[in-house]
């Protein structure tokens, strides 16, 4: 039986989650009853407006066709529109792994042909899959870059760059070479890029190794915070360590917490000890009580639980190396 099809508000659905998923939060500049979709994304002081084009991929091959190409069977629209002082996204989304494809707007200015259609192959999806983000050449030297949820922001926020190292194949390399083996490359190797594209080349392998603890650390902890229990998809994955401190990415160091926990835990109103007890401080809540910011403050220390919730895996438990250096450095004696 044939899997069926979505329809655009269930793609304009995934495209709202994996955006809310990575922190930031989302505008409706156009009724999203209607495609494309416009939209302006914004985390603190950094915003973009964004014009969506998505349609599912389907596979294309057959006998004039590679047998390995999907592509997206463009329809309703006889051209693409740019958006004004933002940024256009041709998205592709394949269901059977859970990845978006990304096309480049400047290959595709102009009228539309008969049954338009744009490809990529399904080798790229599949290690967008497993990395979290690949890049694939056309043969018109277009780049198609195909990305799971999770690097969507990081897609929409170098979306230029990551169109443009079709111009070099030395660049090109580099880009390839961070997607599937990011500790590989250094800054040696990035102070060989161009320069317009190195800042492209640093995000993506920051965010590889971000999303990376970050999947570790939430799915070890069942998506819930290891405090109160909450999920919601309000949860962080926190470092014990902060990086800024020598901190690491392993999976020991870190902590799930939702956002209000992970920002006590920051400002040292709590902490864990050796024994994961979770400790609030008496002489912060006494300061606070002094100038009189002690709203909610008996609820919330009511409401702390005794211990953290653990891992069942002994080896993603918070290193207790980690709780006393971590403890030291935010100042708990």
């Amino acid at each position: 039986m044939a899997a069926k099809k979505h329809r655009k508000f269930d793609l304009f659905d995934r495209i709202i989650q994996a955006i809310n998923d990575d922190g930031w939060n989302v505008l409706y500049i156009s009724d999203p009853a209607n495609h494309p979709f416009r939209l302006k994304i914004y985390k603190d002081k950094e915003s973009y407006n964004i014009r969506i084009y998505i349609w599912n991929l389907t596979h294309g091959g057959g006998a004039q066709r590679p047998a390995d190409e999907y592509r997206v069977q463009i329809t309703g629209v006889d051209h693409f529109e740019q958006e004004i002082g933002g940024k256009t996204l041709i998205l592709g989304w394949w269901n059977e792994g859970g990845v978006f494809a990304g096309f480049d707007f400047t290959k595709h200015i102009g009228q539309l042909g008969f049954s338009p259609s744009i490809q990529i192959r399904e080798e790229a999806l599949r290690k967008a899959y497993i990395n979290g983000l690949a890049p694939w050449e056309k043969e018109n030297q277009e780049i198609a870059i195909a990305f799971r949820p999770d690097f969507i922001v990081e897609y929409i926020r170098n979306l230029e760059s990551l169109h443009s190292f079709g111009e070099s194949d030395r660049d090109f390399e580099v880009l390839e070479e961070v997607a599937e083996r990011p500790e590989a490359v250094n800054d040696e190797v990035v102070d060989t890029v161009t320069q317009e594209r190195q800042v492209a080349i640093t995000n993506v392998k920051k965010k590889i190794r971000d999303n990376s603890f970050k999947s570790r650390v939430l799915t070890s902890y069942g998506q819930q915070c290891a405090i109160c229990g909450i999920q919601m998809r309000l949860v962080d994955a926190a470092h014990i360590v902060p990086v800024e401190h020598d901190g690491n990415d392993h999976t020991s160091n870190g902590i799930a917490m939702c956002a209000l926990h992970h920002r006590a835990f920051d400002r040292s109103l709590i902490t864990i000890n050796d024994n994961y007890q979770i400790l609030h401080s008496a002489d912060k809540m006494e300061k606070l009580r002094e100038i009189g910011l002690d709203g909610g403050m008996d609820r919330f220390i009511r409401d702390l639980r005794a211990v953290i919730i653990l891992p069942p895996a002994i080896n993603d438990r918070p290193h207790i190396d980690y709780i006393r250096h971590a403890n030291i450095i935010r100042g708990w004696a």
